[in-house]
């Protein structure tokens, strides 16, 4: 920063030297002291001590810089109200900052933090605090004493728990907790009245949480976690909620009681297990947008989703009229359909080439559904969301014509000879099981471009998966995989998607670099120092390029 910025209120301005008639603008001697400091995307290593010489600041904006510190007096600047030194490299705060009584908002997001100041509730008038996208595993208990803080955003992080004490904030509006490690969220919370919106996005969630105080609560987030059940007691007192997000979860049902939420506008439900809708939901009256894409719907025909929230609604108005089988009923076995096959839809092993059976919570496929196929030609088997312990021997009965095999949500736990014996699939859905290893047998699956591992237990890479060389999607998030090897990835020179999301890398080989046909590298969620949150951040093509960089030449 050039010295005469710092300067700037003492120095007499050199024009005042030459010229000694000055109109009323031009008087130097009665400005007042500089209010406002912008050095923003610049590339500073530093700032100086001297900042202390402007000490009227109001507002201090450094964000986007190479900072690695802070100068201690920042601590002078007592008239501060707004401090940005987001998008920056530093690894702490110093605890001058704590003096500043004025400052209202605090902005820190993107950088390379680990720990907060265990004083940072002293920032009494603080009413806006960003910390997201830093190395957060603790937040200090200090924080219940920000009293008048408005929006506390703690998102991309490595926090684990919520401090009960979070609960004091009584002016908590907005409570951004996005892709952390949340197992649960503290009962504490609940009574947060201020509360309006509340992001728990992409954490570990297994249930929905209580926030019976929570009276003014508009938006609730809590997409990407692994949240089973609706608990009907929770959505009854969330009554002015107007945006609900529940999308990639796991939820196999929706309760009659969501219908509670009057003033609900938008309601995401997409990729979850859920099979019925209660009708009821056509009676909303504020619904505006409705997504349930990615649901085993068996109700709901799928040209019927794409039609739009509006004909969905008015759908399942039509049916609450309509005395047929209610949600919870099966369809009644008509003349058409044999009593053993009354399980298997007939029509769609013969126009969609699709054999299923899922969601039964079977533990074994009974004959009659093979029996159903006869001589028409399936490509497509979904046996997922049951209770199988084996692949069913029968399927080798498909080989020359099925191409994609769904048997996620079972008790698998390994892979016998006959699916190894399907040389014409590319698709294969095995996540939700029990799966420690993978059959060298596998290796005959040569036209096999995806499949899907997650959510099992393998704590090595399968390395049949090195001598496939059509994959193009590798799916192996939430198992145990402490290692990969990156000189046999390279080999796979389709592969484009390789997510290992969640398992205990300790290390990311710096020649995973050279895999330069990976579109999309997944990776967060792991236990290694390197590459850190802040790399992983950029993108796929960034982490590539990062790991490159770090190959020993």
């Amino acid at each position: 920063v050039p010295e005469h910025v710092w300067r700037i209120n003492l120095d007499t301005p050199e024009e005042a030297q030459q010229n000694l008639s000055f109109g009323a603008a031009d008087r130097w001697w009665e400005q007042t002291d500089l209010t406002k400091l912008i050095l923003a995307s610049n590339k500073l290593q530093s700032l100086s001590e001297d900042v202390q010489l402007l000490p009227a600041l109001t507002m201090l904006d450094v964000h986007d810089n190479q900072l690695t510190s802070l100068p201690s007096a920042l601590g002078q600047l007592e008239n501060l109200q707004k401090l940005d030194v987001s998008h920056n490299k530093l690894r702490s705060l110093p605890e001058e900052l704590l003096q500043l009584p004025h400052l209202r908002s605090l902005l820190v997001q993107h950088n390379e933090l680990s720990q907060l100041p265990e004083g940072l509730g002293q920032l009494l008038s603080l009413e806006e605090l960003d910390v997201s996208n830093n190395q957060l595993t603790a937040i200090p208990t200090s924080f219940a004493l920000l009293v008048n803080l408005v929006r506390l955003n703690l998102a991309c992080n490595q926090l684990k728990e919520l401090p009960a004490d979070l609960s004091a904030m009584k002016s908590l509006r907005q409570l951004d907790c996005t892709k952390n490690y949340l197992e649960t969220v503290p009962p504490k919370l609940a009574t947060m009245a201020s509360l309006e919106q509340l992001y728990l996005r992409k954490n570990k969630l297994r249930s929905l949480p209580e926030l019976p105080s929570c009276k003014l609560l508009k938006e609730l987030h809590a997409g990407e976690n692994q949240i089973e059940i609706l608990n009907a007691e929770n959505l009854k007192q969330l009554s002015s909620l107007c945006v609900l997000e529940l999308r990639d979860n796991k939820i196999k049902a929706v309760p009659e009681e969501i219908t509670v939420l009057q003033k609900l506008e938008r309601l995401d439900l997409a990729n979850n297990d859920i099979s019925r809708l209660p009708y009821t939901l056509g009676n909303l009256p504020q619904l505006k947008f409705l997504a349930l894409e990615g649901n085993p719907l068996r109700t709901i025909r799928r040209d019927l989703l794409q039609k739009g929230t509006q004909e969905l609604l008015k759908y399942l108005r039509s049916k609450i009229q309509d005395d047929g089988p209610g949600p919870n009923e099966e369809p009644p076995v008509t003349a058409m359909t044999l009593p053993s096959q009354s399980k298997v839809n007939i029509h769609a092993i013969t126009t969609l080439k699709l054999l299923e059976y899922s969601d039964k919570q079977a533990a074994a496929i009974p004959e009659a559904v093979f029996d159903a196929v006869g001589a028409n030609p399936v490509t497509a088997v979904n046996f997922s969301k049951n209770q199988l312990r084996e692949i069913p021997p029968r399927l080798v009965e498909l080989k020359d014509s099925v191409c994609d095999v769904s048997l996620g949500f079972n008790k698998i736990s390994s892979i016998s000879s006959e699916l190894c014996l399907l040389q014409k699939l590319t698709h294969l859905d095995l996540r939700n099981n029990f799966l420690t290893a993978l059959p060298e047998e596998m290796e005959a699956l040569k036209r096999l471009h995806t499949i899907n591992l997650a959510f099992n237990r393998f704590k090595v890479f399968p390395s049949v998966l090195y001598h496939l060389p059509a994959l193009e999607n590798i799916l192996l998030s939430n198992n145990q995989v402490g290692s990969i090897d990156p000189v046999q990835l390279k080999g796979l020179e389709k592969l484009g998607t390789l997510d290992l999301q969640n398992n205990d890398l300790l290390q990311v080989p710096p020649e995973l670099g050279n895999c330069e046909n990976l579109r999309s590298l997944l990776l967060e969620g792991n236990p290694f120092r390197t590459p850190r949150a802040a790399v992983l951040a950029k993108g796929t093509a960034a982490v590539l390029e990062y790991l490159r960089s770090r190959i020993p030449s």
